[in-house]
């Protein structure tokens, strides 16, 4: 993706249509926090073991007993005493904290936050002290370190990283950095919170877009031409040297002649061709997936087509629909388009309705003659849950060339090919694990008799775990492409 096409990724999360992402009620702003004292371990342990002062004076004769718990009284009030003068000495560390991070960040994926803290003055003789911070991330937020622990000195920057796993789109906001710091003699915690204000979009995975977009610019580039020429092309796009292992058939006899050694032709894949993106949003692709809804790692899946369709020189068109059209973006060319497809599917929902695929295919069928690729991204139950998906899907393949992906949950794979062993013990929870894995078994089973069917009506098929779906849909458009399958 090139840096022109990136900055053309708004985030308007404030559309009030049906089934789109709702930013969440805006908090108040944090306001700063007065810093208080908590007790360390060290400092209960000191005064538990004043507990032994009565009882060693309790064998005094007379008032050894009274005496005794005056004297653990003293003690404490001592205790507790050093520990404010030590709590004194932590407050004259001065620490600042900043957070840097992407005002767009991707769903399901571990993106990086950085903090930076910066140390002023601190005591007059410490040279290091132990801090603890744990930043307001927003609720539904995963995060690999809940609290990052660190040592600080006077006049030093210090950078700390964690990540964070969105588990859905929207608007969300980070309130303030909670930091305790250990005091000297490590009797108390100096504990307050720096108000640090960040908003931030979460999109659908953009930086899965932009590794594409690399892996794309170097296969243009001419990285992967050795390949491009393997699996052939009908359009001519440049002359080369001849190297071992090239087809001689592609050898151009006449610039042969000219030049006085061998050439070849270099022909690529044809361009302008239509690729129609169907995305289901109905009952199927609201069940949660490694993490995330279906329709996430479906979406995701769909920017990533469209992207390679444009790079590739096609026309690009996405339809995403449950029981009815619900957006329709017509196929144009170019790789700006690529921004207008992203403005308009990035924050739509799933819904809980059944997808009527036979009115989708109908409207293909209205609206296109000349051949095209229509990729449909949706799930399958089995050959009699998923009839009519069946039925649509063959409608159209004597015209296009239909494309039927569906997301694998990797949990029924897992379920389906785990090993057991046999014991004495625990035989109820084997027999459930028995149990389970004969379903998940069974799953697979009657989804590959529905791709099966599928293939014997001519319609291509990718059953492939949700999390690799767009990979795996990308090499595969890229290999209709080289052996002109459109």
């Amino acid at each position: 993706m090139t840096n022109a096409s990136q900055s053309e990724f708004i985030s308007p999360f404030h559309r009030q249509s049906d089934s789109v992402v709702q930013p969440p009620a805006k908090p108040s702003p944090p306001q700063p926090t007065i810093p208080h004292l908590l007790p360390t371990s060290r400092l209960y342990l000191i005064l538990g073991l004043g507990l032994l002062i009565p009882l060693g004076l309790a064998w005094i004769p007379g008032d050894g007993i009274e005496l005794g718990w005056a004297a653990m009284l003293l003690f404490d009030i001592v205790v507790l005493m050093v520990t404010w003068v030590d709590y004194q000495r932590s407050q004259r560390w001065d620490i600042q904290i900043t957070r840097h991070c992407d005002p767009r960040l991707s769903i399901g994926r571990d993106n990086p936050i950085h903090l930076t803290v910066t140390v002023g003055s601190g005591p007059g003789k410490a040279r290091q002290a132990k801090l603890h911070l744990r930043d307001s991330y927003p609720q539904d937020f995963q995060v690999d370190q809940e609290t990052l622990i660190l040592q600080i000195a006077p006049h030093t920057d210090t950078d700390v990283t964690y990540h964070v796993f969105p588990p859905q789109r929207g608007a969300f906001q980070w309130q303030g950095v909670t930091l305790r710091l250990l005091s000297p003699q490590g009797f108390a915690w100096r504990a307050w919170q720096i108000p640090i204000e960040t908003e931030v979009d979460v999109y659908p995975d953009l930086m899965g877009l932009r590794l594409l977009s690399v892996r794309l610019s170097l296969e243009a580039a001419g990285g992967l031409r050795r390949r491009q020429r393997t699996l052939g092309g009908t359009e001519f796009a440049e002359l080369q040297e001849y190297n071992r292992g090239d087809d001689l058939r592609l050898i151009d006899w006449k610039a042969t002649a000219r030049r006085g050694h061998p050439l070849v032709r270099v022909c690529e894949p044809e361009r302008d061709q239509p690729l129609l993106i169907l995305l289901d949003r109905g009952r199927l692709m609201t069940a949660q997936v490694a993490g995330l809804k279906r329709f996430d790692w479906a979406l995701n899946a769909t920017l990533s087509l469209a992207m390679a369709g444009l790079r590739r020189g096609d026309r690009v068109g996405v339809c995403v629909f449950d029981n009815d059209i619900h957006t329709w973006i017509p196929p144009q060319s170019g790789n700006s388009y690529l921004s207008r497809i992203l403005e308009q599917v990035y924050n739509l929902e799933p819904v809980m309705t059944e997808s009527d695929y036979v009115a989708v295919a109908s409207r293909v069928l209205s609206q296109y003659t000349r051949r095209a690729l229509v990729v449909l991204l949706t799930d399958i139950v089995d050959a009699i849950a998923s009839s009519e998906l069946l039925a649509a899907m063959a409608r159209l393949s004597p015209r296009f060339l239909p494309f039927c992906v569906a997301l694998r949950d990797p949990l029924v794979d897992s379920q389906a090919h785990q090993a057991l062993a046999l014991t004495e013990t625990a035989k109820d929870l084997q027999i459930q694990q028995l149990y389970e894995q004969a379903v998940a078994l069974d799953l697979l089973h009657q989804r590959s008799v529905a791709f099966a069917q599928l293939q014997q009506q001519g319609v291509l098929v990718l059953d492939a775990p949700a999390p690799g779906i767009s990979e795996q849909l990308v090499d595969r458009y890229l290999l209709l492409k080289a052996r002109n399958r459109l």
